[in-house]
């Protein structure tokens, strides 16, 4: 095939091709902005008083943070792993920042870098287990998930620690109204979405998670996207724990805790084929406002928290139910049996 041969410009369709906002309508990813779009629409409807100011500005920061954590999550899931280290990540950078300027002399800023910096190094372990050992991922991010978790009893005491002011003054402050943690996600999910999609190292990491046998025939280094997969996802954990704390001020020890299967279900809910390759950020971001959001109506309706893990948890598999249908076979066979088509002679 010749080199020069292309699309015409209507129909192009490489990731690096420009964005046509038609296709947030159509495709696999399109489901997610349609049922956000009606949740927001229905959220009066449940709870009165859900879609006021307030009501959106106290979700937002939420929704932020779930956004970061669904990103790293994300780019697991497009390599065909899955990472079980959220909590654990998210709880030792959150203590790592707000325990380490109470009772040592570290500056804040140092202590926020050391657990961001904490996050990398886990999914760096993670990344040489399932890589250079061929652990399973689950088993591999399980474990070291335990790991942190012991870590960060051992470093907290068991008690939290209150976030230092100007760490918590940022994370609940705002410019012109929109929340800064929001500023940070639409950055970052930003960033990483223009990176995956319009850069050569984003488009040889899509390709990897698309198919590694035939992404090793092409020469690129497999083990090192896969790694560096967990990697960044580490760092996407530790930098909403950190966030997370701020905005709390006091938080619990194990704040990551109430992460793992949101993220997961922001990812699935996203669009993201579970066994690498076909993925979008973006989409991801949106699922994790949608999630936010039908937790906030829920829980306004007079819910318990375990009513609110139930619906989690079935949205969850409704979503694999639903991505599971053939769709496209659904249509051809209703097709087949209309009235209008079964009535048209046939060709002789």
């Amino acid at each position: 095939m010749s080199r020069h041969t292309t699309l015409p410009p209507t129909r192009r369709t490489a990731p690096g091709g420009p964005i046509d906002p038609r296709r947030l309508l159509t495709g696999r990813f399109s489901s997610i902005w349609l049922i956000t779009l009606l949740l927001f629409a229905a959220s009066p409807l449940i709870s009165p008083g859900s879609l006021s100011g307030s009501a959106v500005l106290s979700m937002l920061p939420f929704a932020a943070v779930m956004a970061i954590a669904a990103l790293g999550q994300t780019l697991v899931v497009s390599q065909g792993g899955i990472d079980l280290s959220v909590p654990g990540v998210m709880a030792l950078a959150a203590v790592l920042a707000t325990k380490l300027p109470t009772v040592t002399s570290v500056p804040v800023w140092a202590a926020v870098a050391m657990g961001i910096a904490a996050g990398a190094v886990s999914g760096l372990v993670i990344g040489i287990a399932v890589v250079r050992l061929s652990i399973a991922a689950f088993v591999a991010s399980l474990a070291v998930n335990s790991i942190l978790i012991g870590i960060v009893l051992q470093v907290s005491k068991g008690f939290p620690a209150s976030a230092a002011p100007g760490l918590s003054a940022f994370a609940v402050g705002s410019v012109w109204g929109v929340p800064n943690l929001l500023l940070v996600a639409v950055v970052v999910v930003t960033f990483a979405h223009w990176g995956v999609r319009h850069t050569v190292l984003g488009r040889r990491f899509v390709a990897v998670g698309a198919g590694r046998p035939a992404a090793r025939l092409l020469g690129l280094p497999t083990g090192s996207y896969e790694a560096g997969a967990y990697v960044t996802a580490g760092i996407c954990y530790s930098l909403a724990g950190v966030l997370l704390a701020g905005y709390l001020r006091t938080p619990d020890i194990l704040l990551g805790n109430t992460y793992l299967l949101p993220t997961i279900a922001a990812v699935v809910l996203g669009g993201s084929l579970l066994s690498g390759g076909i993925t979008s950020l973006a989409a991801t971001a949106v699922a994790a406002l949608f999630l936010t959001q039908l937790d906030q109506v829920v829980l306004a309706a007079g819910a318990s928290t375990a009513t609110q893990l139930l619906v989690q948890a079935g949205v969850l598999a409704l979503s694999v139910v639903f991505r599971g249908v053939p769709w496209g076979t659904v249509r051809t066979r209703l097709r087949t049996r209309s009235p209008a088509t079964r009535s048209m002679p046939s060709s002789p």
